[in-house]
């Protein structure tokens, strides 16, 4: 896939969401590789990351406060790239009600995530190892949230089974088509 293919995206945010072991990053650093325009990888777990003291686990009840902050700011940075030409992948367990802070920016906005079947999830996470989430309860209940997302489900792309070029490919074709991109910001609340 040559970087010429993303050129017309210089400005856009791809949101590239999904469970853990999804592809999210593999998927989202090999985009942001790709010749031709200027490009920027934003992880979204760096945001929870540069919480020092009093992080809360951010798949936790208690957490949602922390979380709607992060990707507020998470959101400010990606804009601003954005802004000066950038095309902007963030990768991360980014769930339907995050993408307010996002819509707000009234920057191209576009929501792809990455679904595999549970068990391929897990295996994933626990290959990884590390400092990775391998919990597979976890990963099992975070895999969940993304089973059935609603009024988003036509953001959902399966990636199970799929090598790293077969999910930059499958990515690509997915934002580009047009399918996945959001629209203006809504005017109700989004669940």
């Amino acid at each position: 896939m040559t970087g010429a293919r993303l050129d017309p995206f210089a400005g856009h945010i791809l949101i590239l969401s999904g469970h853990p072991g999804s592809g999210k990053t593999t998927t989202a650093e090999a985009l942001a590789h790709l010749p031709g325009l200027p490009k920027v990888h934003l992880h979204s777990d760096d945001f929870w990351g540069y919480i020092k003291t009093g992080k809360i686990d951010p798949w936790l009840p208690q957490s949602h406060s922390q979380n709607q902050m992060v990707m507020e700011i998470a959101a400010g940075v990606a804009g601003t790239y954005a802004r000066n030409g950038y095309f902007v992948v963030l990768d991360g367990v980014i769930r339907p009600w995050a993408l307010p802070a996002f819509r707000t920016l009234g920057l191209p906005l576009h929501y792809v995530v990455l679904r595999t079947s549970a068990d391929e999830a897990v295996s994933r996470c626990e290959e990884r190892g590390g400092d990775s989430l391998t919990d597979p309860i976890v990963v099992r209940s975070l895999h969940a949230e993304f089973a059935d997302l609603g009024d988003y489900e036509r953001h959902a792309l399966d990636a199970g089974g799929l090598d790293r070029a077969e999910a930059v490919a499958a990515a690509i074709a997915a934002f580009a088509s047009g399918a996945y991109r959001l629209s203006a910001p809504p005017t109700s609340t989004e669940g």
